[in-house]
């Protein structure tokens, strides 16, 4: 016992400051966000995707998806139909393409597109 006591070497515990301990865990913490960050762009970049495919099929669409203007919804309009796309005000709305008659082709923020009246858009 004496032999193994004398070789083993004690380190004092050192103590943290509590501010010190509370920032070590924030940056762990940012660190984590990022990675649940990536992982969802990844999640939207799919149901994008998803949603171009559906527009396609749904509109027959063979064109490529350009942007032609931006308008932003006057009113907010919920939608009958599958091809009408759900607006609410103040909403920004990019312009894919312009049909017969009084509708247009948008795309909303969150990547679904389909049918709005011009009534209800404001360009600018």
């Amino acid at each position: 016992r004496e032999k193994d006591d004398k070789y083993k070497i004690r380190m004092p515990k050192l103590r943290m400051a509590q501010e010190y301990k509370d920032k070590r865990k924030s940056i762990v913490d940012v660190e984590r966000n990022i990675f649940k960050f990536k992982k969802s762009s990844e999640e939207k970049s799919r149901k994008r995707e998803k949603e171009e495919k559906f527009f396609r099929e749904t509109f027959m669409y063979d064109k490529e998806i350009n942007v032609i203007n931006t308008a932003t919804a006057e009113c907010s309009v919920p939608s009958e139909r599958r091809v009408d796309l759900p607006v609410t005000a103040g909403e920004q709305l990019d312009v894919i393409d312009v049909t017969e008659g009084h509708a247009v082709i948008c795309r909303n923020s969150e990547g679904r597109y389909g049918y709005v009246l011009v009534e209800h858009l404001n360009f600018r």
